[in-house]
Formats: structure tokens, C-alpha cells, sequence
């Protein structure tokens, strides 16, 4: 999961692309970068840190051009080094700058074909390092001086073959323009937004809807699965279906945790979704639990605030927030080590003691995948005098790895691996716990947009759309993720001409 924003403009971008990136962070707290180009020559700065800290003023007052594209990086393969901070430069053919969300799951044979056939040196332990070479390559073997509108196409078209996995993809070229691509599923989010002027229309596209809104575009719609979209210089809008077979199938752990609930993603509201999630597990604590002995009902917060809710409505049970966050620790979930997400949970939260003491209390998380976060809260709830503690899940046992953008590697990491609900409940320390059921989840971000026939459920139900087939090919794609690497490297700022 990362974060990605671009856009062409007739002034200076930085300072756009700055405001959005600031409303994509919660996609990626590792680093952040921009990319600008004015005339022939890239602009870049980027660094590990948040949006804030990595850009100062000294930073945006040379950032510039009227054309640029922003990333925020939550690590998922690699490390997290400056060299794989985003976005990601080569110079051959006609200087290409590119950032991508999610992950590749045949990088290595790619790799290996770029290194041993096409003689291409790669730098980093990152997919998106693979994809732009690759992407390079393909658009390196067409003769012009200058790539047009389809010649961008065609190159996408055969890296829709070549290439297996999740990739959103936001790019742009000197004397091109800015280009955006998704993957023939779909599966992380690109949304496209439009502006109106009196000379026409202004373009971008952004990770999620937010930042669209935010910086005043109207949200146009979504870059459909495999579709290719290019912004040109005179700030034309060039659309190509560019998949043999696309097949929308969007992640749906970016409406259980990953997405903004203000956020719109394939045409379905987060936030509502997350009310109907609400609903569902209502109805199911009902079913399990007919006898309803409960006292109050307490979010995690924030995630799962919304679903919390609607569950405590449906219950008739009082809503409480028992939990203060401080909103100045990072999101654990997305922090690279467990050892970080596991003392930042006491840091992150603290209990008001007179919500808990001397009741019957369910808590209420989006999910739980490592238990970490889980374990430490229970407890906090104990600790301030909960006479009972109960835990529900907003989503089902996340009981199989992400290879699309989600760092959950292994199957040993997830406390659900190999355990049922009755062993998980004991593990986290909970009297109760009760999980939502995957058909509900999925009815619940579907309801909305019946067009969505499909959804990634690969980390709850083992199903994995986009190069990953049988077991031999699911073990090797966990010893990838937890065992690879990559080169740490200072150099964060450059100009170059294209």
C-alpha cells in the first residue's frame, strides 16, 4: 500500500502535489517523494519520513514545472532504504520518472530477463524499480525521437502481458506529458480527476478520491482495471483499454483498513461500507451470541469507529469511545518491524479508565492479523477495571499472506494461521471473540456497486488472482518477501536533463 498523486497544470504543481500528498499519508508513513519537471529537466526530492518532514521550504522553491508526480511509500518488499524511496528515475529512452503502488509477484524472472537480456542494472531490491525498466524497455524499442500518446499504449499493452501482480502506476515523460496505468485487476485503486478553466479541462489522478476533492477537482471516475491514461502537454485527456481480458477485482482490505472512510474507491463509499460491515456483524452477534449481556461497546480506534457504530445501534447497546488516540504516532500497522508496532500500541492509545471499570465491554477493531495490537488492548481494557473483556472483528481471520501491496509476507506472522477463533481469543486474551464472516464483507463493499463482480479476498480466503497458483508458488513467494534486501544510499536530491 502506497500512495500515489499526479497531475499537469498551466502554473507550478509542487504545491499541489504537496496538499495531496499530505491527504494520502495515512497510505505510506515510511518516506515520501515529488517529482516536477520544467521544459527538458526533472525536479526531484525525496526522503525517508513523513510528507511534513521530508519537504521544507527550501525543498518546494526548487521543485519546479507544471507537471510533476508525488508518492508515499509503506514498504512491502525491499527495504526501507532512501534507494527505494519513490519516485524512481532512468534517464534511457527519453528520461522516464515512475511510481507505483503494490506489488509484482513474477519480479524476480522479470528481473532476471532485464539484467541477463536487455543488460539493464538494477539498483534496488524494489518491484517498481522492475517495472520502470521494464516499461523503459519497451518504449526503448520504438524508433521515434519523442514517444507519442500510442506508443505509451503499446508499451503498456505488452507489459499487461509480461508482468503478474498489483500495480497502480502514475508516471511522466519531458515532452509527453504525465501517465497513469492500473493492472488488468484492478486491484489497488487509481482515481482520475478533472477541473474545469476557462481554457478547458485540468487533469490528475490520485490513490484515492480525498485528494481529488481536497484540491478541487471533481472526481471524473475510476482508471478502470488494465485501462492506460495519458495527460498531455496541451492538457488533453488520451484513454486506452490496454488488458486482452480485464477483470475488476479491487482489494477489499482498502475498505475494511486501508483507505480514508471520506475516500470513494471503484464507485463505493468507504465509510458506507464500513456502516453495512457494521450491520452484518450485528447480525451475527445476534446469531452466536443470542443473549446480549453486553454493557457498552468500545471502537479501536480509528478505523474501526464507523462499523463500531452501526453495530452498537444495531445491538441497543451503549456507544462509547474508551480510547484516546495520540494522533502523532504513526499507524502500527504499516510500520516495517514488529517489534516497533508492538511498543507503539501503549504509545498510540490510552484507556479512560471510567468507560471500562466494572463492565462488560466489546471492543471493536477493523481486523486482526499479527494480534499484537489486539493482545496489548485487551489487556489495557483489564487494566482499567473491565469486568469482562470481548473483542470483535470487523473482517474475517486474515489467515493467508498479501502479495498484492499489503506487507502481511507469511502465513507465520498471522495469529489466525493454523489456530480457530476459540484458540485466537485465548492468544489475545479476550473472553469472547467473534469475527465477521467473509460474505458478509464482501456483500457489504459490493452492495454498492453491483458492477463489481469480484473482489481480493486473498488474505482471508487464500484466493490469489495475479500470479500466484498452487502451493510450490505460495511458498515461494513468502521466502521472497521475508527474506529479501536492498542497498541504503543517501543521494535524495537531483536535477537532470532528459
Amino acid at each position: 500500500m502506497c500512495g500515489l498523486i499526479g497531475m499537469l497544470r498551466r502554473e507550478m504543481v509542487v504545491q499541489s502535489l504537496l496538499d495531496g500528498l499530505s491527504m494520502l499519508q495515512h497510505r505510506g508513513q515510511d518516506a515520501a517523494g515529488i517529482a516536477t519537471c520544467a521544459g527538458r529537466r526533472f525536479y526531484l526530492r525525496k526522503s525517508k519520513g513523513l510528507v511534513r518532514d521530508v519537504f521544507h521550504t527550501r525543498h518546494v522553491l526548487q521543485l519546479h514545472g507544471n507537471m510533476g508526480i508525488g508518492h508515499v511509500r509503506y514498504p512491502t518488499s525491499g527495504t526501507a532504504s532512501h534507494a527505494e524511496t519513490q519516485p524512481l528515475y532512468v534517464n534511457f529512452p527519453h528520461g522516464i520518472v515512475l511510481a507505483h503502488n503494490g506489488n509484482l509477484t513474477n519480479r524476480g524472472q522479470l528481473r532476471g530477463e532485464l539484467e541477463e537480456q536487455s543488460l539493464r542494472h538494477m539498483n534496488t531490491g524494489s518491484d517498481s524499480e522492475v517495472l520502470l525498466n521494464l516499461f523503459a524497455e519497451e518504449l526503448g524499442g520504438q524508433d521515434r525521437a519523442r514517444p507519442g500518446v500510442e506508443d505509451l499504449f503499446r508499451a503498456v499493452e505488452v507489459l499487461h502481458r509480461r508482468v503478474c501482480g498489483a500495480y497502480a502506476v502514475v508516471g511522466m515523460i519531458p515532452g509527453v506529458g504525465v501517465f497513469a496505468f492500473r493492472d488488468p485487476h484492478g486491484i489497488r485503486p487509481l482515481i482520475l480527476g478533472r477541473r474545469p478553466r476557462e481554457w478547458g479541462f485540468e487533469y490528475m489522478v490520485a490513490s484515492e478520491s480525498v485528494a481529488v476533492d481536497m484540491l478541487g477537482f471533481q472526481v471524473l471516475r475510476d482508471v478502470l482495471p488494465g485501462e492506460a491514461v495519458v495527460i498531455d502537454l496541451q492538457g488533453g485527456l488520451h484513454e486506452h483499454q490496454c488488458a486482452d481480458q480485464p477483470r475488476s477485482a479491487p482489494c477489499v482490505f482498502e475498505y475494511v483498513y486501508l483507505a480514508r472512510p471520506d475516500s470513494i474507491l471503484d464507485g463505493v463509499s468507504v465509510y458506507r461500507a464500513r456502516l453495512r460491515m457494521g450491520r452484518a456483524l450485528a447480525r451475527k452477534v445476534r446469531r452466536v451470541w443470542p443473549v446480549c449481556d453486553l454493557d457498552v461497546i468500545i471502537p479501536v480506534p480509528e478505523t474501526s469507529c464507523t462499523a463500531a457504530l452501526e453495530l452498537a445501534l444495531g445491538l441497543g447497546v451503549k456507544y462509547r469511545e474508551g480510547f484516546v488516540k495520540n494522533r502523532y504516532v504513526p499507524r502500527t500497522f504499516i510500520m516495517p518491524e514488529q517489534k516497533q508496532r508492538r511498543e507503539s500500541v501503549r504509545k498510540k492509545l490510552n484507556a479512560i479508565t471510567q468507560e471500562f471499570a466494572g463492565k462488560r465491554v466489546l471492543l471493536v477493531d477493523d481486523s486482526i492479523v499479527r494480534g499484537t495490537t489486539s493482545r496489548e488492548i485487551v489487556q489495557m481494557a483489564r487494566d482499567a477495571g473491565a469486568l469482562e473483556v470481548n473483542f470483535a472483528s470487523a473482517s474475517p481471520p486474515v489467515r493467508h499472506p498479501n502479495f498484492y501491496g499489503i506487507n502481511i509476507p507469511s502465513h507465520e506472522e498471522l495469529i489466525a494461521h493454523n489456530r480457530d477463533v476459540e484458540e485466537i481469543s485465548r492468544e489475545i486474551g479476550a473472553d469472547r471473540l467473534i469475527y465477521q464472516d467473509l460474505e458478509d464483507l464482501e456483500l457489504a463493499v459490493r452492495e454498492e456497486n453491483p458492477r463489481i463482480m469480484e473482489l481480493d479476498c486473498s488474505c482471508f480466503n487464500g484466493v490469489y488472482l495475479a500470479g500466484v497458483t498452487g502451493p510450490e508458488e505460495l511458498r515461494k513467494q513468502e521466502a521472497i518477501r521475508l527474506h529479501e534486501g536492498g542497498m541504503e544510499e543517501d543521494l535524495v536530491d537531483f536535477q537532470v536533463s532528459a
